[in-house]
């Protein structure tokens, strides 16, 4: 698939119940094609292995939230009616003692059907998920829970059996209070079967991990505030997990990205974060979003869909709702592709070329938003979009094509958040890009058809624009040519607009 295509299916609603140690939670997705867009997201802190490692069986209190939980859930499912439903149930589940009998409760008291996973198929498919998320992800994925972590390696997109092991916060807790050095040492220990997993990228999965790159954000004024593929390096992370170890409770409700809820349990997260550090010889960090939910999804779709990039069909499924012609963005990227060659490439020709047909995908996006405010509007939304599949450099990337593409000014909007993750070559060539976008819309009137008998090149510092026989006049418009000399002053070029034009 060339990433141009409509959506192979209609869209689809899929329910994903998630029953883990600490929270329960429900999410309803709509699919379109390989686009995943999270719809519904209610989340229960209930507990269920609050009181594992002392009892060996659920939290009273916790499973009196979970059920309640649960009820209400099958209650929106019954409304939504989605195409399928996912229901999981994790570590505390499957070690408590009285494990059956709460899956059977939630039969008998909600009709949900829970399936306990082991540890092996979730290791598995919390890396699906990275994967579904993270498509060229290579490395070690790191789930924790609330009462175990998992990890597994992913090579070449194939993922090899996981393990699990007993260094969820609940799973770690000391009745005689939280000791950092003690603590430390109960983690060596659990951590030794990790040997076999060593390697120097971490992909980490889970919401204490989140809070822990939300924090080291914040520490350091980092401009985009998204944690999916949020990348840092193993010694600045580890900094920030010995910070907050160090902390007080008290302390660490007025840590950035920390939330109440989330104070109790992060010191221990923090201190398996540092052991993971260590025990692997990781040298950088990777997050990720995405875990089991996604990854029962991902397993889930088709092999067409399953081999379409998510940055294409996420940026096809948006710039779609706009209602402009499907094979458009095709057309575009065809006419555009050998202006770029003239343009600086990122070293990586194969990611280049997914970046400009992304770019494409979007090309109309701002249609439909108001013309005073479209450069904006159109920079923030695709800097921010749900889209997985792309570094934040990549979101500024695109972010910066678009706002070019709706005329927008070199400055863009939000500078000091493009200075820090583009470089000069990487913002001159979004601008470009941008720009050659604008100008093929503008020439064509957005048809396909008379963009295939307009063309354009490069060659010996002239940007040459051309028509087939019988459509000169497409050439004659003001505006395309103000439209193709920002290009071409963008790109340090001169400029000659059809045969016997000349150079200007």
């Amino acid at each position: 698939m060339t990433g141009f295509e409509e959506p192979a299916t209609a869209p689809r609603d899929i329910a994903v119940i998630d029953i883990g140690s600490n929270s329960v939670r429900l999410v309803l997705y709509r699919l379109e094609g390989r686009a995943i867009w999270t719809v519904f997201n209610e989340k229960v802190l209930a507990g269920l292995g609050r009181d594992l490692a002392t009892t060996g069986r659920l939290s009273e209190d916790g499973v009196t939230a979970a059920l309640a939980a649960l009820k209400r859930f099958a209650a929106v499912i019954e409304g939504v009616r989605p195409a399928r439903t996912f229901i999981a149930a994790t570590a505390a589940v499957r070690e408590a003692a009285d494990g059956p009998d709460f899956c059977g409760r939630v039969a008998g008291e909600t009709g949900l059907q829970v399936r306990v996973l082991t540890g092996t198929e979730e290791a598995h498919f919390s890396a699906l998920g990275v994967l579904a998320g993270i498509p060229d992800a290579d490395g070690i994925t790191a789930d924790m829970g609330g009462a175990s972590l998992e990890l597994a390696r992913i090579t070449a997109g194939d993922v090899a059996p996981g393990i699990t092991l007993p260094l969820g916060p609940f799973a770690l807790a000391d009745p005689k209070g939280f000791d950092a050095g003690r603590l430390r040492e109960t983690i060596a220990r659990r951590l030794k079967p990790a040997g076999a997993y060593r390697g120097e990228h971490l992909l980490a999965v889970g919401g204490a991990w989140r809070s822990i790159a939300q924090v080291h954000m914040a520490l350091i004024d980092y401009p985009l505030h998204i944690v999916h593929q949020y990348e840092i390096s193993a010694a600045a992370i580890r900094d920030t997990a010995r910070l907050i170890a160090r902390q007080s409770r008290s302390s660490l409700d007025k840590l950035p990205g920390v939330s109440k809820k989330r104070a109790e349990t992060l010191p221990y997260a923090a201190l398996v974060l540092e052991g993971l550090i260590d025990r692997l010889g990781l040298k950088r960090i990777t997050m990720s979003a995405w875990g089991v939910r996604e990854g029962l999804l991902f397993e889930a779709l088709d092999g067409d869909c399953l081999a379409t990039d998510p940055l294409l069909a996420g940026c096809l499924a948006l710039g779609a709702r706009q209602g402009i012609s499907p094979t458009l963005p095709g057309a575009l990227n065809a006419w555009i592709g050998r202006l770029l060659e003239a343009a600086p490439g990122s070293g990586d020709p194969a990611r280049d070329a997914v970046l400009t047909a992304a770019a494409c995908n979007l090309a109309d996006l701002g249609a439909r938003l108001h013309p005073d405010h479209r450069t904006e509007l159109v920079f923030d939304q695709i800097l921010r979009a749900p889209i997985p599949g792309q570094t934040h450099a990549e979101r500024a990337f695109l972010a910066c094509a678009l706002n070019a593409r709706y005329g927008g000014a070199a400055g863009t909007p939000q500078p000091a958040t493009v200075s820090r993750l583009l470089t000069e070559d990487q913002r001159l060539r979004a601008r470009t890009l941008g720009l050659a976008i604008r100008l093929a819309c503008d020439l064509s009137g957005r048809s396909p058809q008379l963009l295939a008998n307009a063309g354009a090149a490069v060659d010996k510092g002239v940007l040459t624009l051309t028509a087939q026989d019988g459509y000169a006049d497409v050439l004659l418009g003001e505006q395309t040519r103000r439209r193709a000399r920002a290009l071409a002053d963008a790109m340090g070029l001169k400029l000659d607009i059809g045969r016997g034009a000349g150079a200007s």
